[in-house]
């Protein structure tokens, strides 16, 4: 299950880009985010894993996360693991002008392993597509407030 979208963001490439890298906003875009710890490699940089913490109602959830490639400012690729899961993102950043940058994304899920997540992703496709979306659009929300 593959998906792609985009959002334009009132502020310049480069200030955008730096609260995408700076895990400490995480919690302001990314609904029950908790913590980013490193476990191995340079944070930041390819091959670093680290550990991300979420909490959704009651549950907590633990990811994985393997960076690919960091091409900041232009783009930014990794793997991310769940015990149900796998998916990929990718993150384009495009400078329209001085003051608009387009962020385009691309999330493909290219493992679920579990009866729920497998058939809401049967029956519900577009659930995962808007969790997504709303991510996007929480982070728009939280540069331009900066």
């Amino acid at each position: 299950m593959k998906f792609k979208g985009s959002v334009e963001i009132a502020k310049p490439r480069a200030e955008v880009v730096k609260y995408f890298a700076d895990p400490k906003h995480l919690g302001e875009y990314q609904d029950g985010f908790v913590s980013k710890e490193l476990i191995s490699g340079e944070a930041g940089q390819n091959e670093a894993v680290s550990k991300m913490l979420y909490k959704y109602r009651s549950q907590d959830m633990e990811l994985t996360e393997t960076i690919i490639a960091n091409k900041l400012p232009t783009f930014f690729e990794a793997h991310y693991h769940h015990k149900h899961m796998d998916n990929f993102m990718r993150c384009t950043f495009i400078s329209i002008d001085d003051e608009r940058t387009r962020y385009e994304y691309e999330f493909e899920y290219t493992r679920i392993n579990w009866i729920m997540p497998k058939l809401m992703a049967i029956l519900f496709p577009g659930m995962y597509r808007k969790q997504g979306e709303k991510w996007m659009t929480q982070f728009k929300e939280f540069v331009e407030r900066q």
